[in-house]
């Protein structure tokens, strides 16, 4: 008889024969479920899972119940500006959720790539550099819009504030990259003393925007200003450094900016129901100023007629939410937005500097864009933050050599081990590939290389980067 029969009896043995005394589960192949593999345990129910002031993305049935892991449950949607027509030529059966374990999602292979490379036609204007999109130049929006899907995830129903971040600096200390570089952006009109605007270094990319020494989160204005009345207030001059230190401290992330435009587009995914704003394609100022904190009529920077009660930034939740229950997804502030690269990361959203059909600044539509340098703090910035749903725990198995590692055994009680493995420990015995049995084989006591089930990190927590 083989080594590990003989080996597996034993144990057998032990667990009929005392059985109180080993407390002792199965796993891998001795599971009930064969559906479940060795490898994983199984799905949680993501109804069972809540976070307070977050909002869940994702597919929901007929009784509005969250779907399984064990379904296609993500979010597939038209994604990109609202300013391109294009996406009409897109069907509806192009938007049909599919498993994100399909091939769809998986990446390619390098036989692909290069069959790609090699056979592709050439971009006259030259190479396009990592991570670029085209960009509409109204809203800023990518260029054509695209089918993409998403995982479910969780989102902050609005941003975060003055109070909430000032929760986070005491309780860590933290100081922002304004205050470690002594300075930051505050739009021109915005000045205690306009006098002196002509000592100020101006944005080269953004007249209207100049440096302003001692600015930061308490004092948004400069020295002087304060932040005490405006505690609701999204917070602002907050690097992308800063915000992504904020999420992490809570447990959270950045959303992606694929995961941000799900969320404001709220159900408007297809080519029929596309719109350019939350509330329509109705780009009038009387209309807009019930739903969104934006320039306005008057001219840019001095001149804000306030049609929707705010020169500056708002309250969060001051304004009507979308239809996903979501505040300031258009105008306030922009948002950062996690992927990109440092000297190009990506905000979303617009702001209340931003008007409605791009002659001030950017066009403040659902699919409005830009990007800025990672370090950049300025006064019409702020963020919000997401959260990837529970998912089942997956393992991979290591070897283990007795020689050097030890035996896969414990003590009980009275210190003597037996050969019962620990919970959590896979493929204890070592099994032949001959399922032929060898009656003339002996039985050894040397130790073997065994194999130890180890939980996998978790690497991926978004289908999008």
């Amino acid at each position: 008889m083989k080594v590990s029969n003989i080996v597996r009896i034993r144990f057998l043995t032990l667990l009929i024969l005392c059985p109180s005394e080993y407390n002792y589960t199965f796993t891998s192949g001795w599971k009930d479920d064969p559906e479940v593999g060795s490898a994983l345990d199984p799905h949680p129910d993501p109804n069972e899972e809540d976070h307070q002031k977050m909002i869940y993305m994702g597919a929901t049935n007929s009784t509005n119940h969250r779907v399984s892991f064990d379904e296609p449950n993500g979010i597939k949607f038209i994604f990109g500006t609202g300013f391109d027509s294009t996406h009409k030529d897109i069907e509806e059966k192009d938007l049909h959720i599919h498993h994100h374990d399909t091939d769809e999602d998986m990446p390619k292979s390098r036989e692909e790539v290069l069959r790609e490379r090699r056979h592709s036609k050439l971009n006259p204007e030259g190479p396009k550099p990592f991570g670029h999109a085209d960009t509409h130049p109204l809203d800023g929006g990518v260029t054509p819009p695209k089918v993409v899907h998403v995982d479910p995830f969780f989102i902050d129903e609005a941003l975060v504030t003055n109070k909430e971040f000032g929760k986070f600096v005491r309780s860590t200390y933290y100081k922002t990259e304004a205050e470690n570089f002594g300075w930051s952006f505050v739009l021109a009109s915005f000045l205690p003393d306009v006098g002196k605007l002509h000592l100020h270094d101006k944005d080269p990319e953004a007249e209207n925007w100049v440096a302003v020494d001692e600015t930061y989160w308490r004092e948004p204005e400069g020295p002087g200003s304060s932040y005490k009345y405006r505690e609701n207030h999204p917070v602002v001059h907050v690097s992308h450094r800063d915000a992504a230190e904020y999420c992490k401290w809570v447990g959270k992330r950045l959303p992606g900016e694929w995961e941000w435009e799900a969320a404001a587009r709220a159900g408007h995914y297809g080519p029929n129901n596309r719109t350019l704003y939350s509330w329509g394609d109705d780009d009038s100022v009387d209309t807009a100023k019930g739903y969104a904190n934006l320039w306005g009529a008057g001219s840019f920077p001095w001149e804000n007629l306030a049609e929707d009660g705010w020169r500056g930034t708002s309250p969060v939740r001051t304004f009507p939410p979308n239809a996903y229950g979501l505040y300031d997804m258009t105008g306030n502030v922009w948002e950062w937005m996690r992927g990109g690269k440092h000297k190009s990361r990506i905000v979303r959203g617009g702001s209340y500097v931003d008007s409605l059909d791009g002659s001030i600044n950017h066009a403040a539509t659902l699919g409005a864009r830009a990007t800025m340098h990672g370090t950049t703090s300025t006064g019409n910035v702020g963020f919000r933050c997401a959260k990837a749903p529970k998912r089942r725990t997956e393992y991979h198995y290591k070897e283990h050599d007795e020689a050097i590692h030890g035996s896969l055994s414990i003590e009980d009680e009275f210190g003597k081990q037996h050969a019962i493995p620990q919970q959590g420990w896979e493929d204890q015995f070592v099994v032949s590939e001959d399922d032929e049995e060898d009656e003339f084989e002996e039985y050894s006591d040397t130790p073997q290389v065994k194999k130890k089930k180890v939980v996998m990190p978790r690497t991926r927590r978004s289908n999008e980067l």
